[in-house]
């Protein structure tokens, strides 16, 4: 062996001891883990309308206890669905480009929720849109986890948005009466409601409807009485794409979808909460319907496929490509 052909092996053993020896501690010094989700929004188009779900975040929920169902029955649907109380729930606003109004339907919590929600704004601005821009806010109800982003740390969210919401629940939630009549316990509803809606009524910025009013083209608000006084199901429409937006007429799918009689303690009407669910899941499976939920796993949207007296959710697919 030529003495030149042995130093070269020489120096490649000596350079694998070497890097036998540095290796373990380069391998072992792993990336720190970081964490958190990716930015809370997702796409779809309907029709020539723009959808946008946009996160608020995820609220831990006791459903063993809010959830009202036949014996039994809420603890065995979550075992099935490998979950169990606390149930962690999602909180979801969706925004409507219709091309000439921006629309959102829902404002997520703000402060009024706890620490885990209040993302709806940070969830708009990563869409690609500013709260500013927004020309209309639709309210299906005034339940402090949909009215609570109105406002912000410096005041209104969205300093050029109409605000609408049914007529009924707006009498209700704005009462001063009401509010003084209510149990200890419900009158924080209220105060979220007031600090969060009087800034844009005092400003004639909050604009009541009465249930069935078509609000803008390819928008109607549909009665879906139970949860609320004034609770609305928003349908939209785009060149013959059709979709409902149905606010709180679910919280926990594994439970509600397999028996809709199940209601839950915000329910103000537990009986017309459980019928009217019936009502619109019936016309969602049967029509074929969009479905945008509030509580449903992020995004929210589906469609539903009656079976029996239950209905199974089916979630759009992902897509990067919009039509």
């Amino acid at each position: 062996m030529s003495s030149s052909l042995f130093s070269l092996r020489a120096a490649a053993l000596a350079l694998g001891v070497l890097g036998a020896a540095i290796t373990p501690s380069v391998a072992s010094a792993a990336a720190p883990m970081v964490k958190t989700q990716a930015p809370g929004f997702y796409r779809v188009m309907l029709g020539a309308f723009e959808v946008t779900a946009l996160s608020d975040g995820t609220v831990d929920l006791p459903v063993d206890t809010l959830l009202h169902g036949p014996a039994g029955t809420v603890a065995a649907r979550l075992a099935a669905a490998h979950l169990k109380s606390p149930v962690e729930s999602s909180v979801i606003g969706f925004l409507v480009n219709t091309g000439d109004k921006l629309v959102l339907i829902d404002t997520g919590a703000g402060a009024l929720f706890g620490p885990t929600l209040g993302k709806l704004g940070a969830s708009l601005r990563a869409a690609g849109y500013q709260p500013e821009q927004v020309d209309e806010v639709l309210l299906t109800h005034a339940h402090p986890d949909h009215v609570g982003g109105l406002m912000g740390p410096a005041g209104v969210a969205f300093a050029n948005a109409t605000v609408r919401l049914d007529e009924a629940d707006a009498q209700y939630w704005l009462s001063a009466a009401k509010l003084d009549a209510a149990p200890a316990q419900a009158k924080g509803f209220f105060q979220g409601a007031m600090a969060s809606l009087n800034p844009y009524a005092e400003a004639g910025r909050l604009k009541p409807f009465a249930a069935g009013s078509e609000l803008l083209p390819g928008i109607r608000a549909i009665a879906a009485r139970g949860h609320s006084a004034g609770h609305t199901v928003y349908a939209v429409e785009s060149q013959g794409q059709r979709m409902l937006l149905i606010g709180d007429l679910i919280h926990v799918g594994a439970v509600q979808l397999e028996d809709p009689r199940v209601t839950i303690a915000f329910d103000s009407d537990e009986p017309a909460a459980a019928a009217t669910r019936r009502t619109v899941f019936a016309r969602a499976a049967k029509e074929n319907l969009l479905i945008g939920a509030a509580h449903l796993p992020f995004p929210g949207l589906g469609h539903l496929r009656q079976a029996g007296s239950s209905y199974r959710w089916l979630p759009v697919d992902y897509t990067t490509q919009l039509k």
